[in-house]
């Protein structure tokens, strides 16, 4: 397992990009749409990361619940996904120690990937739990094809009542991802060509 990105939400595509530009001081890239769950997005590369602000698409008709929270989704622009590669979704869902959803195999031009999601659109343990996802052999991944902006990330948060334990059952050998109790909430730091920065 390994970190994949993190998701910046937003009731509006435009307003979230606009919030994490200010926040970073840089420009992000275009994205695209995901048709089946009715949202669109705009990306960032943080080198072998990226970040996603993603958005209900509103000229989209979703016939199931969105994803990523988005139907419930209200407030400023804020992180509330971080989603992690493996190399078994079935194997990693099976293995995890909150329900994390059901494979899903989607495309967007030549991405093919398998994800995990909620059937009712939520985020798994209140965004505590990463999103699961798998990518197809021989994906190009999205990181690498985004333009360098010189962001990284330099520390992701993970707060819940049982981030002990969500800690242990990840075995995420990542020094960058820190787990503390708490109400669940997430945060992220970004060394920026600017200097450090958070995101919203």
């Amino acid at each position: 397992m390994q970190l994949d990105h993190i998701a910046i939400g937003a009731d509006d595509l435009r307003a979230g990009v606009a919030a994490v530009e200010q926040a970073l001081g840089v420009a992000l890239r275009s994205g695209g749409r995901h048709a089946r769950y009715g949202t669109h997005n705009r990306l960032l590369g943080l080198g072998e990361l990226y970040l996603e602000v993603i958005a209900p698409d509103p000229e989209a008709h979703p016939e199931e619940p969105r994803w990523f929270a988005l139907d419930s989704f209200s407030g400023p622009p804020r992180l509330v996904n971080w989603l992690c590669a493996v190399p078994d979704l079935v194997a990693a869902l099976a293995a995890a120690p909150v329900p994390a959803g059901r494979p899903v195999a989607l495309t967007r031009g030549d991405l093919s990937w398998r994800i995990a999601v909620p059937e009712d659109g939520s985020l798994p343990a209140g965004g505590a739990f990463p999103t699961l996802l798998e990518w197809a052999p021989g994906t190009r991944h999205p990181a690498s094809r985004l333009p360098d902006s010189g962001c990284r990330l330099r520390r992701l948060t993970i707060r819940h009542p049982r981030a002990e334990e969500l800690a242990e059952s990840l075995a995420l050998a990542d020094p960058r991802v820190a787990f503390e109790n708490g109400a669940p909430a997430l945060s992220a730091e970004l060394d920026t060509p600017n200097g450090p920065r958070a995101l919203p």
